[in-house]
């Protein structure tokens, strides 16, 4: 049985609640709002702020001295003659107090903080590229939301077109002006507008699970909506692709971690610069007429110098230089894949603007030229139903398509400029 038209208008109403309650609630988002909320509350990004947060503490602790040791003791404990009497200075045993500090050699220092200071930059460039990535995804996941919404609205208005068509068609074959097969062919295909109402709020609720999730808060998705025009359809300036790569955050991460690596390879290298430790040593020991073995104080300096007889430090330097092989080879690729990624997104924006120019010039004007027509000779008996119908899935069809191409254009142009602004802060 084909539910009437006010039936079938009050099911959709009741589905799409969360739509209407969003809108009064005023949870109703734009652009700008969307990528200002993900910018504070994405945990990608915020994840990405505490690696270079870590990096920082990192590259205090690089550009540090060592500290210098303290030692005390004591020795020449008589068991037999006792420790004497007195204060504790003046008892019988020796006490030593030492303090050693250890000086590096070869600038290890320096060299140290150069490669905490190169890991520094690269997190800050990573956090960059997560921001950039970030924004465009939520500018995806804004006009995928934006589109849902528009082909729900489109969904509901064939539903209660049918509806529509269904309760004349009705009239006409009790009038015995239309065949009772016709009428089937009506409420099939009026079904099948319901079923795509209910799959178009399906993609609207998925859409915004998605978008939520982006903002930080999946909580919000039953009640998220949003609200903007679509971009313009106007040329795309092509970019400098070399300009392009030169600001690119992962390329610049990546040029970062190679000079870590160097600086890294050095620093393993400096490692035959034998680093020094000089002690400083006070010894007191008192005599006493029971213990006549010490009779005051002396000062001692040493300097401790490491033999390298088993460790050459080959194996640290050789990983060392692989690592910055690697580091280049890493560098060269994602160079490569951010030019072909820049050069795809500019193919991308221009097949979309045209075909999203040909919808709006040709395709749609003739879609709904077609259609009313096709109306207007159905209402008059002019045309079969089955020529109506097929003019009508024609044209929605060719709404849905031209929503399509609207979309992916949008998506291009977010691309193309997310890619001239790559620096993305708060």
């Amino acid at each position: 049985m084909i539910l009437p038209k006010r039936l079938v208008a009050s099911v959709l109403a009741a589905i799409c609640i969360p739509v209407a309650e969003a809108a009064t609630d005023g949870d109703t988002l734009t652009l700008p709002n969307a990528v200002a909320l993900a910018l504070t509350a994405n945990p990608d990004i915020r994840l990405s702020e505490l690696a270079v947060a870590s990096y920082q503490a990192g590259m205090q602790s690089a550009d540090t001295a060592p500290n210098p040791t303290f030692t005390v003791g004591t020795s020449n404990l008589n068991t037999q003659a006792g420790i004497g009497s007195g204060n504790l200075r003046s008892k019988t045993f020796d006490t030593s107090v030492r303090i050693d500090q250890l000086i590096e050699r070869g600038d290890k220092r320096r060299l140290r903080t150069e490669n905490a200071a190169a890991l520094t930059s690269a997190s800050r460039f990573d956090a960059r590229e997560v921001r950039r990535q970030t924004m465009i995804a939520v500018t995806f996941a804004f006009y995928d939301l934006l589109a849902a919404q528009e082909r729900q609205e489109i969904a509901m208005q064939n539903a209660s077109l049918m509806g529509d068509t269904l309760l004349a068609a009705r009239k006409r074959r009790t009038a015995g002006d239309l065949a009772p097969s016709d009428v089937t062919r009506i409420e099939v295909d009026a079904l099948r507008t319901d079923n795509d109402a209910g799959q178009a709020v399906a993609e609207v609720a998925r859409a915004r699970i998605v978008l939520a999730q982006l903002l930080g808060d999946a909580r919000r998705a039953t009640g998220l909506s949003v609200a903007g025009d679509w971009p313009a359809r106007g040329l795309q300036l092509t970019p400098d692709t070399e300009v392009a790569l030169a600001e690119r955050a992962d390329v610049r991460a990546a040029q970062a971690r190679l000079d870590a690596a160097r600086a890294a390879a050095r620093l393993a290298s400096a490692a035959l610069q034998r680093d020094v430790t000089v002690g400083l040593q006070y010894d007191h020991f008192p005599g006493s007429t029971t213990n006549m073995q010490g009779n005051g104080n002396s000062i001692g300096v040493s300097i401790q110098i490491p033999l390298f007889l088993r460790n050459q430090y080959t194996g640290e330097i050789r990983s060392a230089a692989v690592a910055v092989e690697t580091a280049a080879l890493v560098l060269e690729r994602t160079r490569e894949a951010a030019r072909g990624e820049i050069l795809r997104q500019v193919e991308d924006a221009r097949a979309s603007i045209e075909r999203l120019t040909r919808f709006d010039e040709r395709l749609l004007p003739a879609a709904r030229t077609s259609a009313a027509a096709a109306e207007f000779a159905f209402q008059h008996g002019a045309i079969s139903v089955m020529d109506v119908l097929d003019v009508r899935r024609t044209y929605r069809q060719a709404l849905l398509d031209a929503l399509s191409a609207r979309t992916d254009q949008a998506k291009t142009a977010a691309a193309m400029a997310w890619l001239s602004k790559p620096e993305v802060s708060r």
